[in-house]
């Protein structure tokens, strides 16, 4: 037994067995999920039953792709993202070039501007869900102080998608701030100064000299955006609950509702699968347009 332990540690182990705890740990709590909810989708199985799963082969991908359902919430969860992620870049960017100049103050502005971004999804939610509350919000308030009458943004479903857009955009904005700033903090000052003894016009500096600097990283922050916000559950639940009707219920509530409250468990996992396919199918698409940027460049 003695000679197992010396084996076990000796100096040649001693790497392997000091990662295995943490490789035991990513297989229990991620590979083995994964692949569990994969198998799952090439079976009849229901959560709320007790019945053994049945083999039903590719039955619930097809059902999913043909779908109208899910067709539907498909376009508005790209409507959403399309809004949001476009808001987001817009005001990031104008961020970005606000906060590269030195003012009084800056720093301490800075912490604020960041502060959205370092809240919990929860904490937006509620937050926003009570600012678009008809009754006591304070939108509503602000809105009847001139008009007379209340405002129900939730009510109508263009009201409620600006709503998540908002929502959204106010907490992520920050994001592609630190970004771009990254970008423009790095461009060389001899460059504005050549740009300067040229006579170009702040257009034209912007245009050949800071945004080539920040176009890599809009590129950046447009993937992850758009990957983040593809996925985007609790905002949406909690703003609108997917109303009025289903017209803000975007992908992920709808994968959601089919799960855990129909208990169509293959199902589910059958549409996580193609909703994965189509985050690493974006994916390779940013990196195709980055190499081939590169190859140009």
């Amino acid at each position: 037994m003695r000679d197992f332990w010396q084996w076990m540690f000796s100096p040649s182990r001693r790497g392997p067995m000091l990662i295995a705890p943490a490789l035991i740990m990513l297989f229990v709590m991620n590979i083995f999920p994964l692949m569990w909810s994969f198998g799952l989708s090439f079976f009849h199985y229901k959560a709320s039953s007790i019945r053994p799963p049945t083999f039903a082969g590719l039955y619930y991908y097809e059902k999913v792709l043909t779908d109208p359902v899910v067709w539907e919430r498909m376009q508005t969860t790209a409507l959403i993202v399309a809004m949001s992620v476009l808001l987001q870049l817009v005001i990031g960017f104008a961020l970005a070039m606000m906060f590269e100049k030195k003012f009084p103050l800056r720093r301490e502005i800075l912490m604020l501007v960041l502060t959205p971004m370092m809240l919990s999804f929860v904490a937006v939610g509620v937050f926003f869900k009570l600012f678009y509350e008809p009754t006591f919000g304070l939108l509503s308030q602000a809105y009847s102080y001139f008009s007379g009458e209340p405002l129900t943004l939730l009510a109508t479903q263009w009201g409620a998608i600006w709503g998540i857009v908002i929502a959204d955009a106010w907490m992520w904005s920050p994001f592609v701030m630190l970004l771009v700033l990254a970008g423009l903090v790095s461009v060389p000052d001899y460059l504005y100064e050549a740009a300067e003894v040229d006579r170009a016009s702040k257009w034209k500096r912007f245009i050949t000299v800071t945004f080539p600097y920040v176009r890599g990283l809009l590129l950046l922050a447009l993937l992850f955006r758009t990957i983040e916000t593809f996925k985007i559950f609790d905002v949406v639940y909690l703003i609108t609950n997917g109303g009025p009707g289903t017209s803000t219920e975007t992908i992920a509530v709808y994968v959601y509702r089919v799960a855990f409250q129909f208990f169509k468990t293959s199902q589910s996992s059958a549409l996580s699968y193609i909703l994965l396919f189509i985050v690493i199918v974006l994916t390779n698409l940013y990196l195709y347009f980055v190499k081939k940027r590169g190859e140009e460049g």
